[in-house]
């Protein structure tokens, strides 16, 4: 019997990209170590909107297949690429301890796929377990190539919560009627910001509210009195979104696959590459009520759709003529409900953050505008007679033509330096204010810069919001690690006055920057190898908001970067 339930769950894993999964059968039999999965990226014709175009996916499946693991699993999956673009992939939240050749980001780790090619990703969820996802990471493929990787505990280890009847993937994301790799390239040309989404997804349905889409609703069937767990995550390109079903709480009990203290909320928001698991009881009257989707609009540079997605969260016995109960979603800039639910975030346990620290690095994060070079400008400067970018410590980055791992491992110089600087180059009034009395100096330097730490370093970074351009806030995800979130505030920071949680802060992999404000992070440099810590909002990384850690090796091979895979693509 249970080599029966370990087939049935490896082809439920392979075929299903949304699937309603009963834990206790799950949970209780399963004892497969290592998960094999094939991934074609392929071109399919979708009609929506009622539009047909063509869209990059992953086994002609929008959002792409799930992957389900159980924590300390070996998961390997072939990637074979059959378009005519470039394709890495990302397992977001996957900490990749000495398996940093299989992280994914273009021309950091690997170089990408090329067309034709295939690469195998081979890796281990050593002590990981929850809600992660996996995504495209080069060009703008992610808006269109991602799927969700569900890690459940060891056999016969329960969650820290009673167990719901059912679980539920959301993914949240946007779509495009125009080819995206199109509407990249002509958003850098323009030096400007990019257009808004044609309309926001769940599970890639758009819902009721958009041209043609009436029956394009992505809906839950559930039982009154029964809890559900609800695995949410954020697959957008460019918009964060508030999430929220009509006339019920959310209990929060996950967040970015960290287990939390219950915390209880109408609403959530989500920045892209963020993710939270969370408990609904179906405890309303029998009816139809609407989950919705609405966008976060903490600042003013990029568009925003201001139509709201929508999902049915039905009750069973419902009438079929049965009208949604409305959801209510915040203010489109509402920073308190943000600021609300992050104040509720605690790790479920004490943790005790290490209060002795060894690399101290402050980072202003935020946009620029660079001076027009252009013979064009109407065409090619369209931000403030500029062109828009971003930068952190006022450092653009540029990717190279090689991956920087493999030119740090093999020591091919020329195409990175080692010389991110500690803090900016002026401090000044960060958030009201620009470097320079008018006209304001936006300028930005230029560079792959990288920023070395040695093994087993205790680092602590303060991530500064800069109102440059424009304050909002920014998703900012590190690869190869998670970090505890210690403290975040509005304005400057401030060491005398900031407020520091090293108890029970909650364990991030992406944390939101608050509009105009700051947050403080800790974790420990102990996985070697090339990590990128970026925005996770798309037109940013595009404008250069990121950069490069380098942790060098320790002592033997438990704390030494393997050599590269024999298939590792070629740039």
């Amino acid at each position: 019997m249970a080599n029966l339930v370990i087939l049935f769950m490896l082809w439920l894993s392979m075929t299903c990209t949304i699937c309603n999964v009963k834990l206790m059968a799950y949970g209780s039999t399963r004892r497969v170590s290592t998960r094999f999965y094939d991934f074609k990226v392929q071109t399919k014709r979708v009609t929506k909107l009622c539009n047909s175009n063509d869209i990059v996916t992953v086994n002609g499946m929008l959002p792409g297949p799930a992957i389900y693991a159980q924590e300390d699993d070996r998961i390997i999956v072939k990637v074979t690429n059959k378009t005519p673009f470039n394709v890495t992939i990302h397992w977001h939240g996957v900490r990749q301890r000495l398996s940093c050749w299989y992280d994914g980001p273009s021309y950091i780790t690997q170089c990408p796929i090329q067309a034709g090619q295939s690469f195998t990703y081979n890796f281990s969820m050593v002590k990981q377990k929850g809600t992660f996802f996996w995504h495209a990471h080069v060009s703008w493929l992610r808006g269109t190539v991602y799927g969700a990787m569900i890690v459940y505990p060891k056999t016969r280890v329960p969650y820290p919560f009673k167990s719901p009847y059912q679980e539920n993937i959301i993914i949240l994301g946007e779509y495009w009627l125009q080819d995206l790799q199109q509407i990249e390239h002509a958003t850098l040309a323009s030096g400007g910001a990019p257009p808004k989404a044609d309309a926001y997804t769940i599970n890639g349905h758009p819902g009721p509210n958009y041209n043609c889409s009436i029956n394009d609703i992505y809906q839950i069937d559930v039982i009154p009195g029964k809890t559900y767990l609800l695995r949410l995550i954020n697959a957008g390109l460019n918009t964060e979104n508030f999430f929220s079903i009509a006339k019920h709480k959310l209990t929060i009990i996950e967040a970015d696959a960290e287990y939390t203290k219950p915390f209880t909320t109408d609403t959530v928001m989500l920045g892209p590459g963020q993710t939270l698991n969370v408990l609904v009881s179906a405890n309303q009257s029998v009816g139809k009520y609407s989950m919705a989707v609405a966008p976060y609009k903490s600042g003013k540079i990029v568009n925003y759709q201001n139509i709201s997605a929508i999902a049915s969260f039905n009750y069973m016995g419902a009438a079929p003529d049965s009208l949604y109960v409305a959801a209510k979603l915040p203010k489109l800039d509402d920073k308190l409900a943000v600021k609300t639910v992050m104040d509720g975030l605690r790790s479920l346990n004490q943790v005790n953050v290490f209060k002795e620290i060894d690399k101290n690095l402050f980072i202003t994060i935020g946009l620029n505008v660079q001076k027009c070079h252009s013979k064009t400008p109407k065409q090619n400067c369209q931000a403030m007679n500029g062109v828009l970018a971003a930068s952190m410590n006022n450092i653009s980055f540029i990717h190279p033509n090689i991956s920087i791992l493999e030119a740090y491992y093999k020591k091919i110089k020329g195409s990175y330096t080692e010389d991110f600087p500690d803090a900016p180059p002026k401090f000044y009034d960060f958030v009201n204010g620009a470097p320079n009395k008018i006209p304001y100096d936006t300028q930005a330097l230029n560079g792959t810069r990288t920023k070395v730490l040695e093994y087993g370093s205790r680092v602590q970074l303060i991530l500064q919001n800069t109102g440059t351009v424009n304050t909002e806030n920014h998703p900012i995800h590190i690869h190869g690690y998670s970090f505890y979130v210690i403290g975040y505030g509005t304005g400057n920071y401030n060491p005398q006055t900031a407020q520091f949680n090293l108890v029970d802060p909650p364990y991030m992999n992406t944390i939101g920057v608050p509009v105009g404000g700051w947050a403080a992070i800790r974790f420990v440099a102990d996985n070697p190898g090339v990590w990128y810590m970026h925005c996770h909002i798309e037109i940013h990384q595009s404008w250069g908001l990121g950069m490069v850690f380098i942790v060098n090796n320790g002592k033997g091979a438990n704390e030494s970067l393997p050599p590269p895979p024999s298939d590792l693509p070629q740039c």
